[in-house]
């Protein structure tokens, strides 16, 4: 039997939160120093080290995908995101390992400190060459890799500054607009946010409007908006306003379910349901909330 290649490749892993030029050169360098077929850009769902992202998984997998739709050596994967779940580089390798010989991993100077905590650390050690992309500031410790390339990077940025001092100056065009909403959303509480949602429902005559907070449940959203619409029409009507007054404050409606009775609004950490009286009954979706508080 013959065995089938796999495409040599590189993989570059992180939050992208937003990705920005210095991610792109990044990517241009080791495409160009690197013996390679493709690099797998691979945004994460959560950080193995952090506690919550800043901006939704799927708007970071979108921006990524942009910035490189036009260059075929760059492929963007969302394994990670449909995890829907913190994943380990091992977990991911292993799986990338299926299609692709996973020849090299991308990292910045500032991880080789905590590289040793990486789950199955000796076995990627073993297996893989690590591409570390110099930052100033740091003085590259490769003590303890096996094989190691090192790679000069001269832009000086981070996507910490760039949401801390809301300069998009190293953000590309393509993504810059929905980068700047973003940025706008993460300056309201998620309270302030709700309050938004409740006075669009308000204002354009919903009824019976009730948040629950479901910061200490297993459950996929922080806060769930329920409102009444008085009708078929006026359902679609209010999932529309919510959309036109919300979007240019920078929220996201990452997916909807819309029929004439019942839209839901998905918009990361918080969920909109909007029904018509008859099926809010008919479902009891506070009792099963209700539950999970409790």
């Amino acid at each position: 039997m013959v065995k089938r290649h796999k495409p040599i490749v590189a993989m570059f892993g992180g939050s992208f939160d937003p990705p920005h030029k210095a991610h792109q050169d990044i990517i241009q360098k080791a495409l160009k120093n690197l013996d390679i077929e493709y690099l797998v850009m691979m945004p994460t769902y959560l950080n193995p080290f952090k506690a919550s992202w800043h901006t939704p998984p799927y708007i970071r997998y979108d921006w990524c995908k942009t910035l490189f739709k036009d260059n075929a050596k760059v492929i963007v994967s969302d394994y990670e995101i449909k995890e829907q779940k913190s994943v380990t580089t091992y977990q991911t390798i292993t799986h990338l390992k299926q299609k692709y010989d996973i020849r090299y991993l991308i990292i910045g100077s500032d991880n080789l400190a905590s590289l040793h905590k990486w789950h199955n650390f000796e076995w990627l050690n073993k297996h893989i060459t690590w591409v570390i992309f110099t930052r100033e500031g740091y003085t590259p410790d490769t003590t303890k890799l096996i094989s190691y390339k090192l790679i000069e990077l001269n832009v000086k940025i981070s996507s910490t500054h760039i949401r801390e001092s809301l300069d998009l100056s190293l953000v590309d065009d393509k993504i810059k607009p929905s980068v700047q909403q973003q940025l706008k959303r993460k300056q309201m509480t998620l309270e302030q946010r709700v309050k938004n949602i409740i006075k669009v429902l308000d204002d354009k005559k919903a009824e019976e409007i009730e948040v629950f907070n479901l910061d200490g449940a297993d459950y996929i959203a922080s806060r769930v908006v329920i409102a009444n619409s008085l009708n078929s029409k006026h359902t679609l009507a209010l999932y529309d306003n919510l959309k036109d007054e919300l979007k240019p404050k920078g929220e996201s409606f990452l997916h909807s379910d819309i029929s004439d009775e019942w839209v839901v609004a998905d918009l990361g950490d918080i969920l909109i349901h909007i029904m018509v009286p008859e099926y809010r009954q008919r479902y009891s979706l506070e009792e099963f909330l209700s539950e999970l508080i409790s």
